[in-house]
């Protein structure tokens, strides 16, 4: 059984959203193809509570990019997004949302983000995805999604730790890109940890 992971396709960080990733929205038309061809299709999806501690706005003098200690982890601020509640934090219109499974929310802790799909950044809570995904028979995990170089990254990582044979399709991720080669060295450490990358016709065939 293999299993398509889409990750955080969410109007926030679409072009014009509140943390916009340039060519966001060219990531749903292959979504929507490669949905048919997956035994399991699921998604995360980031809902921040409104003070959450990962926005710059909750840190008087900080700007979005900079890195602060929060409960002993380094974090990096971004501008308020996806906050429960909000168009921000829904899916995509364009998204063909019902073919997914299920859904699993990240990021709904106050003080701790989650940029993985299984777990938070201090892995101190699982979503459930591992477990669901092994009961529902899944061996082969194909990731894809927003934004290659945080949520896609992590939780590819977190994919093949777990023991899932595990899949990044290339082209249907794209990249914040904070520093430049951000999006290059996320490819170079997945695929350094076992991930093999694909394109998608190339995940149709698999």
């Amino acid at each position: 059984m293999k299993a398509l992971v889409l990750v955080d396709l969410q109007n926030d960080f679409m072009p014009g959203g509140a943390l916009s990733v340039a060519e966001g929205d060219r990531v749903v038309p292959v979504a929507n193809r490669l949905m048919p061809w997956f035994d399991v299709v699921v998604a995360t999806q980031d809902v921040h509570p409104p003070d959450h501690l990962s926005f710059a706005s909750q840190h008087p003098g900080r700007s979005p990019g900079d890195v602060v200690q929060i409960e002993g982890l380094a974090q990096t601020l971004w501008p308020d997004h996806c906050i429960r509640g909000t168009r921000g934090a829904e899916f995509v219109d364009g998204l063909d949302a019902g073919r997914i499974d299920r859904v699993f929310e990240k990021g709904t802790q106050h003080a701790v983000d989650s940029y993985s799909g299984f777990f938070d950044n201090a892995r101190r809570r699982s979503t459930g995805l591992a477990e669901y995904l092994r009961g529902r028979g899944v061996a082969d995990v194909f990731v894809m999604g927003l934004a290659t170089d945080y949520c896609v990254k992590f939780t590819a990582l977190d994919a093949v730790e777990q023991g899932f044979s595990t899949h990044l399709i290339l082209d249907g991720c794209r990249g914040v890109e904070l520093t430049q080669g951000d999006v290059q060295r996320a490819i170079d450490d997945m695929r350094n940890a076992g991930i093999c990358i694909v394109q998608s016709d190339e995940a149709q065939r698999r």
